[in-house]
């Protein structure tokens, strides 16, 4: 008698199986839009999210920045505690509900997300930025600083220089040397986005850094707000950032 592949209880999530993960983001993954969202951009924001407290409190930060002039407009955190484990090809389900509560405190809405995370450079072709965007109903940009799937030539040295990443011999992202002479960012289109327009953007969000401005002040604002959270130790009382303002 042949047996099945035995089940994997993911630990901490009260039963949760890793099959029955994967089935609802198949599902979710359904609802995804994979043509660019026509409309003018006005506001954008990055994403981004750190963890406290040995990784049991996700800490969330979306800033919303003027478009095209880079502008810091709004910004927003959330705290909350996390048990679905850290596991590869499933983040979201680790990082959207904290980022998701972030998005509504924030008052300005973005017609784009940047995301510190996959789009569709993903095994099943749904990272984080595919995942947070149907669940926001906004168009969304894979910004990662790391491959978690896709084979690429190394892109030109100059910034601007790109190179296709494929998968089993589809393309699901870019590798976009965002400043001449330092590692691509590795791009990826999320929902209601397309490649060439995530590429676009991310080239347009550039202020001489590698990480386009958009996640890194998220990513400045993810830090404080760790940062204050560990020091205070409470998620009640975080104290407002001192350089998300600063260029």
């Amino acid at each position: 008698m042949r047996h099945g592949r035995p089940t994997r209880h993911i630990k901490g999530t009260g039963g949760v199986t890793y099959e029955s993960a994967v089935a609802l983001q198949e599902e979710i993954r359904k609802r995804l839009v994979d043509t660019r969202q026509q409309g003018s951009v006005s506001v954008v924001a990055g994403a981004d999210i750190a963890f406290a407290a040995h990784g049991r409190t996700a800490v969330a930060a979306i800033v919303a920045l003027s478009w095209p002039e880079l502008e810091v407009i709004d910004y927003a955190v959330s705290a909350r505690r996390v048990d679905f484990p850290y596991i590869p090809g499933l983040l979201s389900f680790r990082e959207v509900p904290t980022l998701q509560d972030a998005f509504e405190r924030l008052h300005a809405k973005p017609d784009v997300v940047f995301c510190d995370g996959q789009g569709r450079a993903h095994p099943r072709r749904f990272g984080l930025a595919c995942h947070l965007g149907v669940v926001l109903g906004t168009p969304t940009i894979g910004c990662a600083k790391s491959v978690l799937v896709g084979e690429f030539d190394e892109p030109g040295r100059l910034r601007g220089s790109t190179s296709c990443m494929r998968e089993s011999g589809e393309i699901v992202g870019s590798a976009v040397r965002t400043r001449d002479g330092v590692k691509p960012m590795y791009v990826s289109a999320g929902h209601m986005m397309d490649l060439a327009g995530a590429v676009k953007m991310v080239l347009a969000a550039g202020r001489g850094y590698r990480v386009p401005e958009p996640t890194r002040r998220a990513h400045i604002l993810a830090g404080e707000a760790k940062s204050a959270i560990e020091q205070s130790g409470t998620t009640k009382h975080i104290a407002p950032p001192t350089t998300l303002l600063s260029p």
